[in-house]
């Protein structure tokens, strides 16, 4: 018997690598419970140890995918990821505002794990002032928190500085990933423009963290989706990465990904 799954879509850069960007999100949006639908806004030549090349889709191709999803499915949250450039973010913009989503991740992908910009300077401005307005929930790590609000974070106490900074900019909720950045590893700040709270977590030595990011962004929307809070949904999708990081894959040459499907027997 034919049954339904909320669906979600993720707009966002292609991984070849397969551990980050729309590979990754369509495997942690599944992995959740949810069924993924995708948006490619570039093309990225990749793998565990480098970004070699980037190809930007044009807005058109862009705004026709976003068009047919929205025409068809009955989209229950969104995710963006790797946008680019100011003209893919306007685009995008553009193409989601009329369909007033409720349930809007944006993750600010600025910058790979092994250094390449993927988010031109101007479209950081362009993120900042058009897309974080729509956002529910804005999922920045420590490094494009800094450079979203000019505050340099090494405490908890910078964490929530800089969030009241990108709250400004006008979404509704933000969450600093902190990762092995903060003086309290592995400690995320959620802050809703009134109250924070404190998601404590389990810090794993590991190398194999490739696409952690998007991972997490992907499984916050996916509970997003299924109803849950946003405090929920964060504390849900943080146990998913955390235990998908304490089974990372030894794949490849750098730093490899984590498993999606650990729980899945092999």
């Amino acid at each position: 018997m034919a049954h339904t799954l909320k669906q979600v879509l993720t707009v966002a850069g292609s991984d070849s690598g397969g551990g980050a960007g729309i590979q990754a999100d369509i495997k942690a949006m599944s992995a959740n419970g949810v069924f993924a639908m995708s948006v490619i806004t570039a093309i990225t030549a990749q793998n565990t140890e480098e970004v070699t090349d980037v190809f930007e889709l044009p807005a058109a191709i862009i705004a026709a995918q976003i068009d047919a999803v929205f025409d068809d499915f009955d989209v229950a949250a969104v995710k963006t990821g790797m946008l680019s450039s100011a003209a893919i973010v306007d685009v995008v913009v553009k193409m989601l505002k009329p369909q007033n989503v409720v349930n809007l991740v944006v993750d600010p992908v600025m910058i790979s794990k092994n250094g390449h910009p993927l988010l031109k300077p101007d479209a950081i401005d362009a993120v900042k002032t058009q897309l974080f307005p729509l956002a529910l929930i804005v999922t920045q790590n420590v490094h494009e928190a800094q450079q979203l609000s000019d505050i340099e974070i090494t405490s908890l106490a910078d964490a929530r500085r800089a969030a009241k900074v990108i709250h400004g900019f006008g979404c509704k909720h933000v969450l600093i990933k902190g990762g092995h950045l903060l003086s309290e590893r592995a400690t995320d700040l959620l802050y809703d423009g009134r109250f924070f709270n404190v998601l404590k977590g389990e810090f794993i030595e590991t190398r194999h963290t490739h696409g952690t990011g998007c991972t997490f962004a992907s499984a916050l929307a996916a509970h997003l989706a299924r109803g849950r809070s946003v405090l929920d949904a964060a504390q849900a999708a943080k146990s998913y990465v955390t235990e998908a990081i304490r089974h990372g894959l030894a794949i490849g040459h750098g730093q490899g990904p984590t498993d999606h499907f650990y729980f899945l027997e092999r």
